[in-house]
């Protein structure tokens, strides 16, 4: 995801959506626990984690939901993850 991708993304999350907010992350990353773990790490102890593996079972699905406060938060949340190795954004 590029600044560029992030911040009309930010600028549609400012338009529809009010603070603070329960915000559902999705991500799909291949089937690594070393993936899976940053993916994870991402995101506050509280916070709602489930996977779900692919038929291949080469890639895993995983969908977060998070009190967010901010638009600022969320992005950020999308700046670290855009830094795990072939991480896809949905």
């Amino acid at each position: 995801m590029t600044e560029q991708d992030l911040e009309r993304f930010k600028d549609k999350l400012i338009e529809t959506t009010t603070f603070p907010t329960v915000y559902m992350y999705k991500f799909i990353v291949e089937a690594d626990n070393r993936k899976i773990a940053l993916v994870e790490n991402l995101f506050d102890e509280d916070a709602e984690i489930l996977t779900k593996l692919s038929g291949s079972g080469k890639y895993i699905s995983i969908t977060c939901k998070q009190v967010s406060t901010s638009v600022d938060e969320i992005i950020e949340l999308y700046r670290k993850a855009s830094l795990i190795k072939g991480i896809m954004f949905l």
